[in-house]
């Protein structure tokens, strides 16, 4: 049972009145993304040549860890299915934050089950290729996984190996996440917005209650929030996911997991 279903018998019209934008909302809805960015480029000096940095990499053993990541996937689905306050959603809402946020909730379950990976350069990859023909790479091609791809994403694991977050703190951080209001489409958007504003609220609860000795932890916990917002969807899907669903859309199959018993 996750902490998060608390959320579960709350009702939704009584958020209307609650403010969306406080600087908790506004982080986790992805407005300080600039923010964060900035503050990785500082991190990055390591590998700060152009060249280096748009090599193209690929798993070292995709088989196995595709089939972690694909494990990790489907307990993040499992997690999402068992909160009575998203399944009493329409359905197609449920889909679209779905859709919107996999790729966030799969670096949090990544980051708490302790996943490590490791990868090499794609075999005939050529750098003067991607140099040369960059600004006409097809959409297929610049989601190809790149070694500053990676560099993001093991940053945002680094960042939440650090906090040493609770299985609490997870819970409520993978809920703001979650009921997003700011997914285009959705037909019960001050619902979501509510529910977004419980979690955040349990979150800064379960953050003052385990840590009241860090008054700034609330701050960092924030910023490993964005930057997991920041990793490209396109990326994790061709690095973890290409090679064990090979074509398969992959927003097919997160709604067959979403719904299929």
């Amino acid at each position: 049972m996750f902490p998060l279903e608390e959320i579960a018998n709350r009702t939704c019209s009584g958020y209307r009145t609650q403010h969306p934008h406080t600087i908790l909302y506004n982080i986790l809805s992805g407005r300080e993304i600039g923010y964060l960015n900035n503050e990785l480029k500082g991190n990055a000096t390591a590998h700060n040549c152009h060249c280096e940095r748009r090599r193209t990499v690929c798993l070292k053993d995709p088989k196995a860890t595709g089939q972690v990541a694909s494990g990790v996937l489907e307990k993040t689905v499992r997690f999402v299915r068992s909160l009575p306050s998203f399944s009493q959603l329409p359905s197609r809402d449920q889909s679209s934050l779905l859709r919107h946020c996999w790729v966030p909730l799969l670096v949090l379950g990544l980051a708490q089950e302790k996943i490590v990976f490791e990868v090499t350069d794609v075999p005939n990859s050529s750098i003067l290729r991607q140099i040369l023909l960059g600004p006409g790479l097809t959409g297929k091609e610049a989601d190809q996984p790149t070694l500053a791809g990676v560099h993001k994403l093991r940053s945002c694991l680094h960042q939440l190996w650090n906090l040493d977050l609770s299985p609490k703190e997870y819970a409520y951080l993978k809920g703001a996440l979650l009921f997003n209001p700011a997914v285009q489409g959705l037909s019960a958007s001050l619902c979501i917005e509510g529910l977004q504003q419980e979690a955040q609220r349990a979150l800064r609860e379960a953050v003052r209650l385990l840590h009241p000795e860090d008054p700034a932890r609330l701050s960092h916990v924030l910023l490993a929030a964005s930057s997991v917002q920041a990793v490209s969807h396109g990326m994790v899907t061709e690095l973890f996911f290409k090679p064990v669903i090979g074509n398969t859309n992959m927003s097919h199959l997160l709604t067959d997991m979403l719904f299929v018993q």
